[in-house]
């Protein structure tokens, strides 16, 4: 492992420029990134002390997550639980508990991609040495992406939390070095690779997340499903979560997020507009999902995946919105 300087910070309120250094919170991902020399910063800016802990409901209903809640307080917390469930299920199917105790909110946005050959410095990748190649492309794909990829870069976003708040329209607090803050929505926060791989997101150097909302009145039927190649903790083949409402039996504020299939969680826009204002049925489903899969491009070993996805979300779909979930046993 690279050398390295090491201080922490107090406050959000003392944030100064980064340079070639890196923030460490839950250092789940990052260490091993350090580790293998894949990440090489000159400095690390423990922000683990810098308060922002606390999960509070606002004057408006909304719920704000403190970036520094571990993704275990954050899956056990009684309000998420009850009105954002699909933000549980992702959560519990991420990791291990002793992962799920160490890794933050706000880390788990910034994790970077588990891509065998981004994690190979013998192996070409230009997201690791930008304008080096991709050797998955064509290589041992399956896990690779299917949507929004570029020439430069097939890598996929592997947080199981972003999908899920990307579908829930959450955004996420930052505060600058100038002291400025924005917000950003989750779906929004990751960008695609285009001819930059190397950027994973919008963040400028030395911005902090700070928070991430969560909106009061989310849609009251959620589910998240993840497909992997065992039944023990691993990343998502594929995945999805869904959240709507039904309207005198009709689908509304439909809301698909899908991951494993992207540089980013990708919110299914295509798909939702085609079911919004639709009676449940799977033919519906798998129509609309078919105008969402429509400029879907497999590189070989991960083909399977345009076929899979749309009978995941079907799937999911269906749950959601039976007779018996619903009340409804006629």
């Amino acid at each position: 492992m690279k050398p390295f300087d090491y201080s922490r910070l107090d406050s959000p309120d003392a944030l100064s420029p980064l340079g070639a250094g890196k923030f460490l919170a839950g250092g789940t991902n990052l260490i091993d990134l350090m580790k293998h020399e894949i990440e090489t910063p000159d400095a690390l800016v423990d922000v683990t002390r810098a308060g922002m802990k606390e999960i509070s409901q606002q004057p408006d209903g909304s719920i704000r997550i403190g970036s520094q809640i571990s993704n275990t307080d954050l899956a056990a917390n009684s309000d998420v639980r009850q009105n954002y469930p699909v933000l549980s299920e992702a959560l519990l199917s991420g990791a291990t508990q002793q992962l799920r105790n160490k890794a933050t909110t706000g880390g788990n946005f910034l994790q970077r991609t588990r891509c065998q050959y981004f994690y190979d410095t013998a192996r070409a990748c230009n997201k690791r040495d930008p304008g080096s190649g991709c050797d998955a492309m064509k290589g041992l794909n399956r896990f690779h992406a299917i949507l929004g990829a570029s020439s430069s870069c097939i890598a996929v976003h592997p947080s199981d939390m972003a999908v899920a708040m990307a579908a829930l329209d959450a955004e996420v607090l930052t505060r600058k070095v100038d002291g400025v803050e924005r917000r950003i929505p989750a779906s929004e926060l990751h960008r695609l690779p285009g001819d930059a791989p190397e950027r994973d997101h919008v963040l400028e150097n030395g911005e902090l997340i700070t928070a991430v909302d969560l909106p009061a009145s989310p849609p009251r039927l959620q589910s998240y499903r993840k497909v992997r190649d065992r039944s023990s903790y691993a990343f998502a083949v594929v995945s999805a979560a869904v959240a709507l409402d039904l309207d005198d039996g009709r689908m509304s504020n439909v809301r698909i997020a899908l991951g494993g299939v992207a540089h980013k969680p990708w919110r299914a826009s295509r798909a939702e507009t085609a079911l919004e204002g639709q009676m449940p049925s799977r033919e519906m489903f798998l129509k609309a999902m078919k105008e969402e899969m429509s400029e879907a491009q497999g590189h070989g070993h991960n083909d399977f995946k345009i076929d899979l996805l749309p009978r995941v979300v079907a799937g999911v779909l269906r749950d959601l919105t039976a007779p018996e979930r619903n009340g409804d046993r006629t």
